[in-house]
Parts: C-alpha cells; structure tokens; sequence
C-alpha cells in the first residue's frame, strides 16, 4: 500500500513540474503583460511551488526522512497558501456577481 502512494505522490510532482514549466513558457512568450498580471502569475506560482514542497515533505515523512516539525512546518505553510488562494478566489468571484448586478 505504501509503495502505491509513493508512486502516486512522485507521479503528481512529476505532474506538477511539467505545469511550472509549460507556465513558465508560456509567460516567457508574453512579455510586456501588465504588472497586475505578471505579480498575479507570480503569486500563483509561489503557491504552488509552495504546496509542491509540503507534499514533497509529506513524501519524505512517509519515508521517514524528515524531522516532525519541519513536516508540520510545511504542512501548515501550505494550509496557509491554500486558505489565502480560496479567499481571494471567492472574492474575485464576488467582484464578478457585484459587476454583474450593476444596472446598465
């Protein structure tokens, strides 16, 4: 069982590399975005390489190879980033409906 969710942990970094990357190249090809845009792109990167380390720390811990508190350091590094990604995307959501409602 445990060998399984190794693979399944290691398949989904491998997973997640390949979308930094592609997100990478194709930011690269449009320069001259506005600045809202690119530090958006670079939040939303941070927090992914973020949640990428908690789970790869997870993947240590079931190893065996990381201290418990870095384990629970990460973890709740990544609840934090998760947390603060819902928020912001129920407030863009909210923006939206507020648009929306606006009389023409």
């Amino acid at each position: 069982m445990e060998i399984k969710a190794i693979d399944a942990a290691s398949a989904y970094a491998r997973a997640m590399g390949q979308a930094l990357k592609t997100d990478e190249n194709t930011s690269a090809g449009r320069a001259g975005g506005s600045g809202f845009q690119s530090s958006l792109g670079d939040i939303l990167k941070d927090a992914i390489e973020t949640t990428a380390k908690s789970e790869a720390m997870s993947t240590q811990a079931v190893q065996g190879n990381v201290d418990v508190v870095d384990l629970v350091t990460a973890v709740a590094n990544a609840e934090v980033v998760v947390e603060t990604v819902v928020a912001v995307r129920d407030r863009v959501i909210q923006a939206y409906n507020d648009i929306i409602r606006m009389p023409m």
